[in-house]
């Protein structure tokens, strides 16, 4: 299991210098990145990439309002091999019949996406725990209608903003979540007050450990009020001691 950035984390330095920024994450330490609007910047994200080793295994992209086939065919150049659509409003989660919907879709956009050869899933933020449906969450009941081979990316902070324990719902998941965010702070909708891994109140090592089939445990910062890379130089050390210690 490896460690990547959501490139959300530091759009501003991206829109200034997209392969100075790719450039200094892999300094840091980072070895993979999530792309996010893809399909606008593809070339230039594809040379950055090349030139600093870094690899791209998953990306965001609003599957449910593109164009799907221009979507998954740049995906494909740039070596992404899970395509996530990373939000839905909140007024979609409210009903059965809504969530249904949106299952069906997104089931069939994974079928386009396997001619490809492209995974798909779905990012959370916190309304999709907080909206309970049939006893449940509207997550796990959305999940409960995927196909087999549709994935979920569980952002694991906006999970506790929710009103979920993320560890908890990270194990009834199961095996469906391939991916996390990693994000820490004081469980809030006050997104200039996340802090590094470690720093705030999730418990990010417990967090981790719980999801049991982990491909790749994202880094992200919705905002953060101090230097975005130092935070995430920060974060980066947390996790791989962390790591180290769960190998001894």
């Amino acid at each position: 299991m490896g460690y990547s950035v959501q490139l959300y984390t530091v759009r501003n330095a991206m829109d200034e210098d997209l392969p100075g920024t790719i450039r200094r994450l892999a300094e840091i330490g980072f070895t993979h990145v999530e792309p996010y609007n893809f399909v606008a910047r593809a070339d230039e994200l594809a040379t950055a990439l090349a030139e600093n080793g870094v690899t791209a295994p998953t990306g965001h992209a609003p599957l449910l309002s593109s164009d799907q086939d221009q979507v998954f065919a740049v995906a494909k150049r740039l070596g992404i091999g899970t395509v996530i659509d990373p939000y839905l409003p909140a007024e979609h989660w409210q009903d059965a019949d809504t969530i249904r919907g949106t299952a069906a879709r997104l089931n069939a956009a994974a079928k386009k996406g396997a001619e490809y050869g492209i995974r798909v899933g779905y990012h959370n933020h916190y309304w999709e725990l907080s909206s309970k449906i049939e006893g449940t969450t509207a997550l796990e009941f959305f999940a409960g209608l995927l196909d087999p081979e549709v994935v979920l990316e569980v952002d694991t902070y906006w999970a506790a903003v929710g009103g979920e324990d993320p560890a908890a719902l990270l194990e009834r998941l199961g095996r469906r979540v391939v991916a996390i965010h990693i994000k820490d702070g004081p469980v809030s909708t006050d997104v200039k007050a996340q802090l590094p891994a470690g720093q705030g109140a999730i418990d990010v090592r417990s967090v981790v450990a719980a999801a049991k089939n982990l491909e790749v445990g994202i880094v992200e910062f919705d905002d953060y009020a101090g230097d975005i890379f130092d935070g995430l130089a920060a974060s980066l050390r947390y996790l791989k001691a962390g790591a180290d210690v769960g190998s001894r």
